[in-house]
């Protein structure tokens, strides 16, 4: 299987501060992957680099195949990303699924896709 993400040298700075630095990365089709570092390690940019939020200041990377800056419209066409924040319809706190079903139907992703 082809790697689904690629990095070589991705990195993103914020002024002088290094956020990424460097960061090669090949995930494979059908793998498990897990993004761990403690807070300020540069999980949420890396993320936001890859979903083509936020650009790389060096380096480059592959989702699908495609660039994150050249081509970032393919990109966000084979991705979903959804926000970690704590999802609430008034006092009735969402789960998991209901957060999941509700971001699927904004995008109109089938059931089971």
């Amino acid at each position: 299987m082809g790697l689904i993400i690629d990095t070589t040298a991705l990195s993103r700075t914020y002024g002088d501060r290094l956020a990424v630095n460097g960061l090669a990365l090949a995930v494979r089709a059908g793998e498990v992957f897990g993004l761990l570092g403690p807070n300020g390690a540069g999980k949420t940019t890396t993320i936001r680099m890859l979903s083509t939020l936020l650009p790389p200041s060096g380096g480059s990377a592959r989702v699908c195949g495609f660039d994150v800056v050249r081509a970032a419209g393919e990109v966000r066409r084979h991705i979903g990303y959804v926000t970690q924040q704590v999802s609430t319809m008034g006092s009735y706190m969402l789960t998991g699924r209901e957060k999941a079903e509700i971001e699927a139907a904004l995008y109109h992703v089938r059931n089971g896709a």
